[in-house]
């Protein structure tokens, strides 16, 4: 099974795929506005699957105020997600293009992203409200009434979800997390290292998810809460070569932390992991039924480090302790910002 992820031009996009069936359907005027896009050269994110598509992304900087919306929506500029589309299979790859339209968003220093969505699609609702979207207003045409959903990326809820993907750093509560390589892509897709293969990433629920799961030994992560910070540290892949080979490269933020002793049987200890996390069910299962404890942190992730940190440098430029155990230690808040500014993270992601 072949799967890519990609930002491909309209033209290179084959309209006549089926996937394209429903949106023909929903929207009369859509082979007319995708051939629109195609003379002004766009782009589009695609998901494939065996060449076929499987999520369709479409992203649009306006001008505000949005007067096509009823009540007005009136913003400088704002991010229109133009048109999303996902072929439901049992994966979270709505959670990621909605990240993707996130980051793009904050990229371009757009405080607003809108959608617009028919009734008739209550998951997606559903989902987009999950991350801070909520039903601002509506929007008729000849194709019908649809909801108007809005987030705003300047606003602060206090939630960890809502105010996704922002992130205070003033906080005490802010540890590193070594996680190995083997595990480390797959979690963190944004976050792959320029010399890790672009296929190596998955159109699996663990890859695309925003809601991640790390499974490990480290008795210390139990004194994790809900909203602390983690600095995802990507241990070496080479014996010897830390200094250079090991890197900080994304943050996240606590959302819960468990033990396997606080699930009554193994199916709910599956039920709770399977979406999120690298392992599969055999594993899960070992891990479950083990003698040794394993702990369970469910996180969120928020941003890719621009610019990785080796671990040279979080010693000499950040003052983290190179006598630390580099699976699991804290750090403090003056650390933290001195890795989002060395790490060239967006001022967007940041609650000041």
């Amino acid at each position: 099974m072949s799967e890519s992820f990609s930002y491909e031009y309209f033209a290179s996009i084959n309209l006549n795929d089926p996937f394209f069936d429903s949106l023909k359907n929903d929207y009369k005027e859509f082979i007319d506005w995708f051939h629109r896009k195609t003379l002004q050269n766009q782009k589009a994110y695609i998901q494939k699957i065996n060449n076929k598509i499987e999520g369709f992304l479409y992203l649009k900087i306006e001008k505000g105020p949005i007067k096509d919306v009823d009540p007005i929506l009136n913003v400088q500029s704002a991010i229109k997600i133009g048109t999303l589309k996902i072929n439901p299979h049992g994966t979270r790859l709505g959670e990621r293009f909605i990240k993707k339209s996130i980051d793009y968003a904050i990229d371009v220093k757009a405080n607003t992203i809108y959608v617009t969505v028919f009734e008739s699609h209550p998951e997606l609702i559903k989902l987009l409200e999950k991350y801070g979207f909520y039903k601002y207003g509506k929007k008729t045409t000849s194709n019908g009434i649809e909801f108007v959903l809005v987030k705003d990326l300047e606003s602060i809820n206090n939630d960890t979800l809502l105010d996704y993907p922002r992130i205070n750093p003033n906080t005490n509560n802010i540890y590193l997390l070594g996680i190995y390589p083997k595990y480390h892509t797959n979690l963190f897709p944004d976050s792959k290292l320029n010399n890790e293969p672009f296929d190596i990433v998955k159109d699996v629920s663990h890859t695309n998810s925003i809601e991640k799961i790390y499974i490990c030994k480290m008795r210390q992560v139990a004194s994790l809460r809900k909203n602390d910070l983690l600095l995802i540290y990507r241990t070496s892949d080479k014996p010897g070569l830390a200094k250079f080979r090991s890197v900080a490269t994304s943050i996240c933020t606590v959302e819960d932390v468990k033990s396997t002793k606080t699930f009554n049987n193994f199916m709910d200890f599956k039920k709770y992991c399977k979406n999120y996390s690298v392992f599969p069910d055999d594993r899960l299962e070992k891990i479950f039924y083990s003698k040794h404890g394993y702990y369970i942190i469910k996180m969120t992730y928020n941003v890719a480090l621009k610019k990785r940190i080796i671990n040279k440098d979080l010693i000499e430029n950040v003052g983290l302790d190179s006598s630390s155990y580099w699976g699991f230690f804290k750090l403090n808040s003056n650390q933290l910002k001195k890795i989002i500014e060395i790490g060239e993270v967006n001022e967007g992601y940041i609650i000041h």
